[in-house]
């Protein structure tokens, strides 16, 4: 008789639908529970990336949906990203993760650890030896060699320390490795891992909820004029999306009044970026959006964009979730960025240009307006059959399960 399997997913950050932006681990639960796992998304109460505060009632809640259980650990909450009080919930987290195994019924087989951040990995270490099971350790940011590049932090910080600390006690002790940095393992060599131990998976995106989409509102929709060449941003307005190169890249268009700026997002930058175009008539900022009407914006693009800073921390890669999006929507990308292995560019979806340059978006602007909607629509056509054949979630569930099982 087949015996169902059962994976435990730990994510401190991932959410739901109703609760924030879902990914990664939201997505790849559903489609491992829809392939006939037992499948456990655990995750903690509060974050700052949430939205919207789940309701709990106990330290640990269970909560059911459709192909999976969604577990979540309760924890205080926190003022903002740099509390102090943020620190203090990794350690809660990675103390009642080790509460899991009397609580959940089904012990794992698998057990994914998704970082970051670092410090519940030492709770899902003790669950491992305590269950036996097999235990993945999943990189989708490099801490903290990201804190060190991006925060400035030291390595002689004793915070530091710590979490250098784990990282080499995860690489050692995990059975595999996935990440979703195409170039990931150029970093993880250096601890001496074999490549046999890693796996790339590089995030996707959910055609369910693609198929969910709703039309745009007609608030927003009136915003954006019918006429004009639109170039168009979705998604967060921090310090790594360098939104500030494509803001300066639209007033120094002012001047061709073809051509109109869209951004579509919040974030700690937004107030800056806006005082940089106080009299621009070229640019719109436009709030966030629900999730189930991105796709429908994007078919008011032309052409969508995506930039990011030129750091030497992208010649790992990059994670990023916008990109499979883009891709999926038949739209040709402008994609400002100087890493190692260029989606856009593999998928030949649209132009990649030097990261931080306006020079070069503004020529990719200018080549891309004066080529025919057909050659554009190619372009289109190139990144919706990349993403469809190797980005949709039920791809990458089925990549993992050939590597863990």
């Amino acid at each position: 008789m087949f015996k169902m399997k059962t994976i435990w997913i730990i994510n401190q950050n991932a959410s739901t639908p109703d609760t924030g932006y879902a990914g990664r681990s939201y997505y790849l639960a559903e489609e491992l529970g829809k392939l006939g796992y037992k499948v456990y998304l655990i995750a903690g109460g509060y974050s700052h990336l949430h939205f919207r505060r789940p309701t709990i009632n106990n330290d640990i809640e269970i909560v059911k949906n459709n192909n999976f259980d969604f577990v979540w650990i309760d924890l205080p909450s926190y003022d903002n990203a740099h509390s102090k009080k943020r620190i203090l919930n990794w350690f809660i987290f990675a103390y009642r993760l080790t509460k899991l195994i009397k609580i959940i019924p089904q012990k794992p087989n698998f057990l994914i650890y998704s970082s970051p951040p670092l410090i519940g990995f030492l709770g899902a270490l003790i669950i491992k030896f305590r269950t036996k099971t097999k235990l993945i350790f999943e990189v989708r940011d490099l801490w903290p060699l990201t804190l060190k590049i991006m925060g400035g932090y030291s390595w002689y910080n004793p915070f530091m320390i710590l979490m250098s600390y784990i990282e080499k006690i995860a690489y050692k002790k995990s059975d595999l490795i996935i990440s979703n940095l195409s170039n990931a393992f150029q970093y993880i060599k250096k601890f001496k891992i074999n490549k046999s131990k890693y796996l790339w998976l590089p995030n996707g995106v959910s055609e369910f909820e693609i198929n969910k989409k709703t039309p745009l509102s007609k608030d927003v929709a009136n915003l954006i004029p019918k006429d004009k060449f639109i170039i168009g941003y979705c998604g967060t307005l921090g310090l790594a999306n360098a939104i500030e190169f494509f803001v300066q890249t639209s007033l120094e268009l002012r001047s061709q009044s073809e051509y109109y700026f869209v951004i579509v997002g919040d974030g700690r930058e937004k107030h800056r970026l806006m005082s940089m175009v106080t009299n621009s008539k070229n640019i719109i900022f436009i709030n966030s959006i629900p999730k189930q009407q991105v796709h429908s914006l994007f078919s008011f693009f032309d052409v969508c964009y995506i930039g990011w800073r030129k750091h030497n921390l992208y010649e790992f890669g990059i994670g990023s979730n916008k990109l499979p999006e883009y891709l999926f929507s038949r739209k040709p990308i402008i994609h400002s960025y100087s890493g190692k292995n260029d989606i856009v560019k593999i998928a030949n979806a649209g132009i990649s240009v030097e990261a931080e340059s306006v020079i070069e978006i503004i020529k990719a602007i200018n080549l891309l307006h004066s080529y025919s909607k057909s050659k554009l629509d190619i372009f289109g056509q190139n990144g919706f059959l990349y993403a469809k054949n190797k980005l949709t979630y039920e791809v990458l569930a089925q990549e993992l399960i050939n590597n863990i099982d």
